[in-house]
């Protein structure tokens, strides 16, 4: 398998506070890999420092073996595409307006055949015209993810691109993203759905307080007694069946009964 991202002993700190310590994390072609951890593990900062957008302290990011630091901005906007946890659109763009900025870094022919088949893979044909901001939160989470896929990177990181999508968006979305990696991209995303993780993720990368607790394949690595030890509450992961895995639970813990009166 090629090496398309690698990061070596990355440490981060900000504001005097260290965010990460000493985290090592490859990924290869056709690889999904699940960055996971309670709020405040540094998730996202470090897909910022996966996407070149945030400078370590200590360590080293490459692409295809080649330091991060010897690419432009232009040059890391046609390796790898970026979906940021929040995306904000304040100008009255249209849908096709914003699908299309993902062919801002190229601007080649070909490029509306890209377009077209982004919106088509996620079911935006029909809004095209409609403005981004008056579409809901679910229709923007799909728009913002055909222009990441309009980009046509080998590498895509995406910062809980399932959050504010309902179940049955959601699994049309990680089937997408499912079928892309099957076709050879490579996909680092950080989920708070840890069943999302479980189901669809080649490799997880679980994270405590900044620190690097564990890596490996979701069956392998996301035990009821590690679970529970980084999300500091009692987590039962229980068995299913072969074709969909085992399914992660919180335990509800038990509350006294109220005395009658």
């Amino acid at each position: 398998m090629t090496s398309i991202i690698k990061c070596e002993n990355v440490s981060v700190i900000r504001t005097k506070k260290q965010i990460l310590h000493d985290i090592t994390l490859e990924a290869t072609t056709g690889e999904l890999v699940a960055i996971l951890g309670p709020n405040g593990a540094g998730k996202s900062t470090l897909l910022g420092v996966l996407a070149g957008d945030l400078i370590p302290e200590t360590g080293t990011v490459y692409y295809g073996g080649k330091n991060s630091s010897e690419f432009s901005q232009s040059d890391l906007a046609k390796i790898r595409a970026v979906l940021p946890q929040r995306v904000t659109i304040s100008f009255p763009y249209s849908v096709e307006e914003i699908v299309e900025m993902g062919r801002g870094p190229r601007l080649a022919d070909g490029d509306e055949g890209l377009v077209e088949s982004a919106m088509r893979r996620l079911e935006i044909t029909d809004m095209r015209k409609r403005l981004y901001r008056t579409l809901s939160v679910g229709e923007q989470a799909r728009v913002s993810m055909a222009r990441i896929l309009a980009q046509d990177t080998q590498l895509m990181l995406l910062d809980e691109p399932t959050a504010v999508l309902d179940i049955g968006q959601q699994e049309k979305l990680m089937g997408i993203i499912r079928t892309l990696v099957d076709e050879g991209r490579t996909v680092i995303s950080v989920f708070h759905d840890l069943n999302v993780a479980m189901s669809f993720a080649d490799r997880v990368v679980l994270l405590q307080n900044g620190k690097q607790l564990g890596s490996g394949k979701p069956r392998e690595t996301l035990t009821a007694s590690t679970l529970s030890a980084i999300y500091e509450h009692e987590i039962e992961v229980i068995g299913v069946n072969d074709d969909t895995g085992p399914v992660v639970i919180p335990v509800q813990k038990k509350t006294s009964p109220r005395p009658e009166r």
